[in-house]
Parts: C-alpha cells; structure tokens; sequence
C-alpha cells in the first residue's frame, strides 16, 4: 500500500541513505530508533513537505514523490500538535475540511463525528492553550483524520505525555487502526513499540537495519544495537566451537548446547538470568565464572551490575541481594549463566 523505495537525502548534517520498505494497507508499522536518525525526515518526505534527493514514494501503486501535500492522502500529525492557538477546537478540526471548500453542513457534521470519536467533544469551543497534551493530542487527530487520509504518519505521537495518558492514546490509535487506517508511527520508546505495532523497522545510521514483526525483531536481534533498543545487554559475537561450546569475543568459552559443531553470529542472553554470589555457585549451572563489579547501576527493576568476567557482563539483581552480599564497586564476585539461558544467533 505504502511503498518507500530507495529514497535518500542529504539534511543539514544528517543523511537518509538508500532508505526503502513497505506498509500493507491496514499494518500499524513503527520506525523505531534513537533520536536523530532521520526518522521525523522521513516522515515529512512520505508527506510531501520535503523532496528526497533520490528514490521514490508509492501509496497504492501510484507514484506520488513529487505530488503536492493535498494530492497525497496523508495525514500527519506532528510531535508539538501544530494545533492553531488563536482558533477554537472546533475551528481546528474544520480548518482544513473549510480548505478544501466542502458545503458548511458536510464541515460541520465532520467536525462533530471526528470531536465524539476523539472524545473531545465538550472541548468544542475551547481554546488550545487550556488545554492538556493529552487534549491536544486529540485534537491534532481530529483534524487530521476529518480528511479521510488513508495512511496516517504520526511523529513521536506520545513523547510528552505522562504515562496515564499515553495508556489513553495507545487505546485511541490501537482503535482507529483497528478501523482500517494504516498507521506508520516514528517513536524512540521500545514499549511503544511493542504495545502498538504490527510491524517493526529499525532505523540505525540513516538505514533500516532490521525489520519484522515484534516477535521476530526482538527474538532475533541481527545486531547489538537492536539488541539494547530491547534491552539485551548480554550481545557477543560469537563462534561454534563444538556442539556444546561457542566462544565468545575470542576469549571466553561458554557451554551452550546448540547442536551446531561450527558456525560464526552472536550470543545473547538476558541481565535477569545471570545469578551473581560472593561464592563460587554450587548448582546446576553450567557457566560459572569469577569476576570483579566495575559498577552499579540502581533502575526500576532493582540494580544493574556490571562485572568484569574477562567480557563485560550485566546481571540485574535485587536491592536484597545488594544487601546480603554487600556488593560493591571492586568487589570480587561469581556469576552463573544456565547454558539453556544462552541464544545463539547465526550469521546468514
């Protein structure tokens, strides 16, 4: 339905380069990357407010790359709302309904639908400065989807809106995708991806460097970086050195039964699986190594620990744990990692 093929372009001091994927009509695709990797840029090339330098924009099989911003059928709601502050809500939502010249009574009729569907309805005669994010958010939409666009582009939609309303607004957009419009969302917040998405691309260096769904992207992370955006801090390159070793960065051999007797990729296993005691580990765990913390790091979740086995390793572990074993900076630990705990992903 959507098609951005090839598309690249040179911004300032940023550069969007060879850029291409596709949206099926009715996916709710999420560009996810950190800030300052061309996603907004992109987002206003797919509009129209910007031409690409080279390559192509398709919706529905037409090219559409050079086509004025009206000629598109696309909406996009920008990341500050744009919403008019010297006009009412109700003059917001109408104002590009009254640009197109529509009959006063189709204005004002859709103007009313898309305020209910919003639920923002007895903000009508409002002004936007009294209003909330969250209100403006939906006002923003309102306008908006009052064209009927049937591709809406929406840049970091829920950035700055505390977490009870970006709840509300993940219901509202999980909705109206729902209703058949097909959504490409820019966003650097893993969980929102995750909450939203049908289909995931990942933006890295001005490229995608991994696309898929949810499940495939961060199942199967092709690069560290991907890995950390779903936070996997435990990503090493990685060679199969029987069916029951890999080694890890050329230095530390693991037992991981993968049933390979050679191979080359990366492994990767999660902060939580890793047990960390002052003891060496006396269990079933079959990676058992000494180390030293080089830091601790407290987080929402309990504490992050850093160990120095020979490669860096994270353990996240409970404040208690902290406590019993009186881990400090420097202290000289054991960390244990079940074989079965461990991914190993081959290069292709």
């Amino acid at each position: 339905m959507l098609k951005i093929k090839n598309i690249s372009k040179q911004y300032k001091d940023f550069t969007l380069d060879n850029f291409s994927f596709s949206v099926n009509s009715g996916d709710y695709f999420i560009l996810l990357g950190e800030s300052g990797t061309g996603k907004s840029l992109l987002l206003e090339i797919i509009a129209g407010l910007i031409t690409p330098d080279k390559g192509e924009v398709f919706l529905n099989n037409i090219n559409i790359t050079f086509k004025k911003i009206q000629k598109r059928n696309i909406g996009l709601v920008f990341q500050d709302y744009a919403v008019f502050p010297h006009l009412t809500v109700k003059n917001n939502i109408a104002y590009a309904l009254k640009a197109k010249k529509l009959k006063k009574k189709t204005i004002n009729k859709k103007t009313i639908e898309w305020a209910e569907k919003m639920n923002i309805s007895h903000l009508l005669e409002r002004q936007p400065k009294t209003l909330s994010g969250g209100e403006l958010q939906r006002v923003a939409l309102a306008r908006t989807l009052a064209l009927e666009p049937v591709c809406l582009l929406l840049d970091e939609p829920l950035s700055s809106l505390d977490i009870h309303l970006r709840k509300e607004l993940r219901y509202l957009l999980r909705k109206i995708n729902n209703e058949g419009i097909t959504i490409v969302h820019v966003t650097h917040d893993f969980e929102e991806a995750i909450a939203l998405a049908n289909k995931i691309g990942i933006i890295h260096n001005g490229k995608i460097v991994q696309e898929g769904t949810p499940k495939e992207v961060f199942h199967n992370p092709k690069s560290k970086f991907v890995a950390n955006l779903s936070g996997i801090k435990n990503f090493y390159n990685a060679k199969i050195k029987s069916d029951e070793i890999v080694m890890l960065e050329n230095s530390i051999e693991f037992k991981h039964f993968s049933g390979r007797t050679h191979g080359s990729g990366f492994v990767m296993f999660h902060s939580k699986d890793v047990v960390v005691s002052k003891n060496q580990i006396d269990s079933s765990m079959s990676n058992n190594f000494q180390g030293v913390i080089v830091d601790m790091i407290p987080t929402k979740h309990g504490v992050e620990v850093i160990i120095d086995i020979g490669i860096i390793i994270s353990a996240l572990i409970t404040q208690n744990s902290v406590d019993k074993f009186n881990l400090s900076k420097d202290s000289s630990v054991w960390v244990g990692i079940k074989a079965l705990a461990i991914k190993f992903v081959e290069n292709k």
